[in-house]
């Protein structure tokens, strides 16, 4: 879980969008299929271990991944959301 002060604060690193943390449900679905091997991160690399959560950037593009309670803000390690995962999607 995530602190709610940092939450206020922190920011996707490219836009400066707003990130909000990803419910269960969606931890659950995208934790199913890193373990089928159908999830890629951004910079083309499988992502090959399960996350704890994870922050959706504001327009629902990319997931920010959280690993041992600590939020990885890295372009290259965000998972493209909106190609493979709809019900993600926030905004416009």
């Amino acid at each position: 879980m995530i602190d709610k002060e940092l939450l206020e604060i922190v920011r996707c690193p490219e836009t400066k969008q707003k990130l909000t943390p990803a419910d269960d449900k969606q931890i659950t679905d995208l934790n199913a299929r890193i373990e089928k091997g159908e999830i890629k991160d951004r910079g083309g690399e499988a992502v090959k271990d399960k996350i704890d959560g994870g922050l959706v950037r504001e327009d629902g593009q990319f997931l920010y991944l959280i690993r041992n309670n600590v939020p990885v803000l890295l372009i290259d390690e965000a998972i493209p959301l909106a190609e493979n995962f709809k019900e993600f999607q926030s905004g416009p």
